[in-house]
């Protein structure tokens, strides 16, 4: 079982907003005639537990919506889980998902 997070665009799919700046390093703006820098870009975090065997799919399927080419995309994260448990009914492993 694979763990897969992304953080994406928020205009792409709004689940949890997360803040970072990575290599856009933010952007400077102007709020009543005084600038300031705006260190952290909003950013969209996507957490999804999947299979090993729909993992690259679902991978392909992040990348193929989220990319627009320009920096500031985003990043896909993946982690083994070594367990998975339903609380409610004591499932676990992949029929736990």
């Amino acid at each position: 079982m694979k763990l897969i997070t992304a953080i994406i665009r928020p205009h792409k799919l709004t689940v949890t907003e997360v803040r970072g700046f990575g290599r856009q390093r933010g952007h400077t703006e102007v709020y009543r005639g005084a600038e300031y820098v705006v260190e952290f870009v909003p950013k969209t975090k996507i957490e999804i537990a999947v299979d090993d065997a729909l993992a690259e799919r679902v991978i392909e399927a992040i990348t193929k919506t989220a990319r627009t080419g320009k920096v500031g995309d985003g990043k896909i994260f993946v982690v083994d889980l070594e367990q998975v448990v339903r609380i409610r009914t004591g499932e676990r492993g992949a029929s736990a998902i």
